[in-house]
């Protein structure tokens, strides 16, 4: 009996000639296949390829090359100024011709990263629902989960790697968005291709609707979401339990990210699922490595040690959760004691500093602060904790803008001479000081990062490049290398390690800054992706047998052979 393999999608396969080179063989011609998005390639089709597909006649007589389309977009991009406008442009132009705005993303990423990603996307978000136009990825709501296998069969693609799944109940700083959290998951996998060189055609974004507690929203006759309030306990588990097991049966190669959750449900989806699909949480972990490869850096810039560092962090959410537990290992792996660091590393929520006297979520208690080690403080509030810890570190992640005012660097300027001020919060308007403020205040000594991009601030003579700390310096390298090393899970020793390539990357390439340029995003996720594969043999969590024993300059080819690269491969019908 002869077994037969299923093609890549429903609409194509790709497969190599006798020379070893790709090509794509179509299961559907003619009209039909110019509207699928990563077969159609406008009037880059030879006449060849026109003749044997059914589309002589079908196109403009001219034939392209995929650099003269990328060019031409590019610039009709430059004219539209809005960048609502632009983000919709390119999203439109992902939905017709998928090849070409990989291009167009590939060939202008810093350019373009704050458009499909961080900040604008979180506009995307909010009018979702105004600015849809073609239907993309997974959507499971409470009046289809009971179908969810179904509707996992109906995804025209056969061999998914990587999901990224949003609940949307916590969007960058703006909250809980209902159905218009797919934008998020959508630019996500955007950035796993264009920097993590996973395939478009194995990347799935999902929608997991669950309602909103959102009145406005459930109100509004534009909103496409379902109109009721959000599920909560048993019966939201019970949901997610239905989109893990109808996942794990269609894609059991399958990576999760989960993004974008509330801090308790993202703690509790994240622990409930861990082991049971490959997964984690890019605001909780994502986060927390990429501000610890800066804050890294940023220690060797001033000639010291994370050791050395007293830390504040200013939000106790699950990035802020999830930074001290990235802070707290880099400290455990240079030698400190839990006791010594939890004398190091001060986490405030909105209430002040977390004390292990206070009532607090289950998640918090180990950010806690002993209670005793507090004892004559003058207060617990933000210039009481820099004060009084001698704070040489200040990392925000609460969302709450001019939290970091003149005082507060001040503050921290009275304890080293030149303080890690890192205002990190997405989007902009959430940031907690802007840059060039905090530059102003400091007379240019404080060593400054944040999350949106930032221009470079002209103080005194002098120009001082603001790195960004965007997580898509490790979500793709992570995820990439966890494809690539077929894990059983994603440890929590894989993430850290993804932190310390992405500190080894920058000091290699730009000593003198805490972030790499985001023009390198590609670059770095390599090195990270290499890393995460060795860590993750070396948890004896990688099913991947042709990677072992294999060195690192092999494993960064392996990683460089298999990143995806927007090219139109020629078709062959058979």
């Amino acid at each position: 009996m002869t077994q037969t393999t299923q093609p890549l999608t429903d609409h194509y396969d790709v497969k190599r000639d006798s020379d070893g080179h790709r090509y794509l063989h179509p299961l559907v011609t003619g009209f039909n296949l110019t509207r699928i998005p990563l077969l159609n390639k406008g009037t880059a089709f030879t006449e060849d390829e026109r003749q044997k597909l059914n589309l002589d006649g079908l196109l403009a007589p001219q034939v392209d090359t995929l650099e003269v389309l990328a060019e031409r977009l590019y610039a009709d991009y430059v004219k539209v100024k809005d960048p609502l406008e632009r983000h919709v442009f390119l999203r439109n132009l992902q939905d017709r011709n998928e090849v070409l705005f990989y291009a167009l993303l590939a060939g202008h990423v810093e350019e373009m990263l704050p458009i499909v990603y961080t900040p604008t996307v979180g506009l995307a978000v909010q009018k979702f629902s105004q600015i849809y136009r073609y239907a993309r990825g997974l959507t499971l709501s409470t009046s289809n989960i009971d179908r969810a296998k179904q509707a996992l069969a109906n995804v025209p693609l056969n061999d998914v790697r990587i999901i990224v799944a949003t609940d949307s109940s916590a969007i960058l700083g703006i909250g809980d968005q209902g159905f218009g959290g797919m934008a998020i998951s959508i630019g996500k996998l955007s950035l796993y291709t264009v920097a993590g060189g996973v395939g478009p055609d194995k990347t799935l974004p999902v929608e997991l609707d669950v309602g909103t507690g959102r009145a406005d929203l459930r109100e509004d006759p534009s909103y496409l979401g379902v109109k009721h309030d959000r599920l909560k306990g048993e019966e939201y588990l019970r949901f997610v339990d239905r989109f893990v097991e109808a996942t794990l049966e269609r894609f059991p190669k399958a990576i999760i990210q989960w993004e974008d959750f509330s801090k308790d449900t993202a703690f509790m989806v994240l622990n409930r699922y861990r082991k049971v699909v490959p997964s984690f949480n890019d605001d909780i972990q994502g986060t927390g490595a990429v501000v610890l490869a800066g804050v890294l850096n940023a220690c060797r810039l001033k000639g010291e040690t994370l050791a050395e560092q007293r830390v504040v962090i200013s939000g106790a959410g699950a990035g802020g959760a999830g930074v001290a537990a990235a802070i707290r290992e880099g400290m455990k792996r240079e030698g400190l004691t839990p006791e010594q660091i939890s004398e190091r590393v001060f986490v405030l929520d909105s209430r002040g500093l977390l004390t292990d006297d206070r009532q607090m979520e289950e998640y918090k208690k180990s950010l806690a602060t002993p209670k005793a080690f507090t004892e004559g403080w003058a207060g617990t509030g933000l210039l009481d904790v820099i004060r009084e810890g001698k704070a040489t570190v200040l990392l925000g992640l609460s969302g709450v803008p001019d939290t970091f005012d003149e005082e507060v660097v001040r503050a921290a300027m009275a304890n080293t001479p030149r303080p890690l001020i890192f205002p990190l919060s997405n989007p902009t308007a959430n940031c907690e000081a802007l840059p060039e403020d905090v530059l102003r205040w400091s007379d240019g000594a404080a060593l400054v990062a944040t999350g949106s991009p930032f221009d470079p601030v002209e103080l005194n003579g002098e120009t001082y490049p603001i790195g960004q700390g965007n997580n898509a310096f490790i979500f793709p390298g992570l995820g990439f290398g966890a494809i690539l090393a077929r894990v059983r899970e994603i440890t929590d020793e894989m993430v850290t390690e993804s932190a310390y390539a992405l500190a080894a990357y920058t000091q290699r390439h730009h000593p003198g800054r805490t972030f790499p340029p985001v023009s390198e995003l590609g670059a770095a996720s390599l090195e990270v992706a290499v890393a995460v594969i060795k860590q993750a043999l070396k948890d004896g969590v990688a099913t991947e047998f042709s990677i072992r024993g294999l060195s690192d300059d092999e494993l960064l080819k392996v990683v460089k052979d298999k990143f995806w690269q927007p090219k139109y491969l020629p078709f062959k019908v058979e």
